[in-house]
């Protein structure tokens, strides 16, 4: 990757249409171990990297999210079991050369991956 010129499109957070935009910042909070930046209420930020945040709307888009986030760590299995804790639900495990990822969802539905090298 190259340095950035003024005109690049810099990704500096991603943000969640929610019914609950606390609770959804929390459960992000707790699973990224960053901080709640800002609550505004309507809308509130957790102090990632990109941030997140979460926004109440009357009515957030059904059906399967157009993209997602992927993250993951050393100890896949125990970051899963963690997240589940935390009130994520477990949806399947997946395996491609070299790779096994775990897709989840938060507690508003919204998928994730929790991916790690395959030992």
């Amino acid at each position: 990757m190259g340095a950035m010129n003024n005109t690049d499109f810099a990704i500096r957070q991603i943000t969640f249409d929610c019914h609950d935009p606390s609770k959804l910042a929390e459960f992000w909070s707790a699973a990224t171990g960053c901080e709640i930046a800002a609550d505004y209420g309507d809308f509130v930020m957790v102090d990632s990297t990109p941030a997140l945040g979460f926004q109440r709307v009357e009515d957030p888009t059904p059906g399967k999210n157009r993209m997602h986030i992927d993250g993951g760590g050393a100890d896949r299995e125990a970051i899963v079991q963690r997240l589940k804790g935390l009130g994520a639900t477990e949806l399947g495990t997946h395996k491609a050369p070299g790779l096994v990822w775990t897709v989840m969802q938060d507690p508003e539905g919204n998928e994730f991956c929790v991916g790690s090298p395959e030992a």
